[in-house]
């Protein structure tokens, strides 16, 4: 793939791009498989490949220029807006919103926040597009003084727009480097996003996380679950569930399936699809994944974990150690913490390792690794 905008210098976030693809992928493996070398009992299924440009399903677009001339896309060093309303690895989906949402910008006057002179409201824009083409649209503003001006011109966003389902505002009124602030405001009456991902509907709501590449994220699961099915365990936590992406496709009739996540908005929206779907033993909550085990009276047979980039930590690992879990699945978006961690867990013997393409076009993965206790 071969990318306008990297070209000519104006955005440099896919590192990789340019490369073949065949050589970004075995140079992903070859990496993972460099870090977990010391376990020499693992079997390497094939790698899967990612589609190489449009598969992002979320777009988290810095909003520039002015308002009536706004740039859709990031910040140069000086801190002006690059348009990059064009992006090829965004689906076409998101694509084809970036020009009408800059004409809602310019026709409901949205001034675009300045950050060198710490000026204007609206901040990002975050899309995100469901595998059914639906669409949710979160406004990032520094204060509420643009609300009222959205919600009167949205009915006209709508009928331009009518993929769009979801809409909200959120309020990140400090000059700080984090994306959103704490506060979201629904101005939709639908609240949530349909995920469908493979046979299982996922509900994402605003301030919900989700993989953005859903043809990885439906292969992520069905591997999980392949795992799962294999070794048939009575019950299973997923640590750092999400909205429930791998415990939702563990679920079975003799299963008890228990899903942990800091995020309650992501709490809410897993009970959402395990009620929708009327699925039985399954339970939702939120909070830290390490303080639950910490505090659990039991042990599970099975446990899975998909943590941040920083991966689960001496903790939980020397929890995992001690307890009577005899099965781990670890799915890891970063193989230096994967690889740390498995270090500091001698008595799981790694059975089986996967990586999964998410992030083509960058030095980023998603990694997979199964683990049994050692006889």
């Amino acid at each position: 793939m071969h990318c306008f905008y990297f070209d000519a210098g104006r955005c440099r976030s896919c590192t990789h791009m340019g490369t073949p693809y065949d050589q970004q992928l075995a140079s992903k493996q070859m990496h993972c498989q460099t870090l977990l070398a010391g376990h020499a009992s693992l079997e390497w299924l094939p790698p899967l490949a990612g589609q190489e440009y449009g598969f992002r399903n979320k777009a988290k677009m810095v909003i520039g220029g002015t308002s009536q001339r706004p740039t859709i896309g990031i910040l140069d060093a000086e801190g002006f807006g690059v348009d990059l309303r064009k992006c090829g690895v965004c689906s076409p989906g998101l694509r084809a919103c970036f020009p009408v949402l800059a004409d809602f910008i310019r026709h409901t006057r949205l001034t675009p926040y300045d950050v060198p002179r710490r000026t204007g409201e609206l901040k990002h824009l975050i899309i995100t597009e469901s595998p059914d083409g639906d669409i949710m649209l979160r406004l990032v503003l520094r204060s509420e003084q643009l609300v009222p001006r959205i919600r009167k011109n949205l009915p006209g966003l709508l009928a331009a727009l009518p993929q769009v389902k979801v809409v909200s505002v959120n309020l990140h009124p400090e000059h700080k480097a984090v994306l959103e602030g704490e506060r979201e405001i629904l101005l939709t009456d639908q609240s949530t996003l349909k995920m469908r991902v493979n046979d299982v509907n996922l509900h994402l709501r605003p301030q919900s996380f989700f993989q953005t590449n859903s043809e990885m994220a439906a292969a992520l699961y069905r591997q999980g679950r392949e795992w799962v099915n294999e070794l048939a365990p009575a019950s299973v936590w997923d640590l750092y569930c999400g909205v429930g992406g791998f415990a939702l496709h563990c679920a079975d009739p003799s299963r008890d399936v228990t899903g942990i996540e800091t995020s309650s908005e992501a709490i809410v929206s897993a009970k959402i699809s395990s009620a929708e779907s009327g699925l039985q033993r399954m339970d939702f909550r939120a909070g830290d994944a390490t303080a639950f085990a910490l505090a659990a009276d039991k042990s599970p047979e099975l446990v899975i974990v998909n943590p941040p980039r920083r991966g689960i930590g001496k903790e939980l690992c020397g929890w995992l150690e001690s307890s009577d879990v005899e099965h781990v699945v670890y799915s890891s978006c970063n193989a230096q913490s994967l690889a740390r961690d498995l270090a500091v867990l001698p008595s799981f013997t790694a059975r089986r390792a996967r990586v999964l393409d998410m992030f083509p076009q960058t030095k980023h993965y998603e990694a997979m690794v199964l683990l049994s206790r050692a006889s």
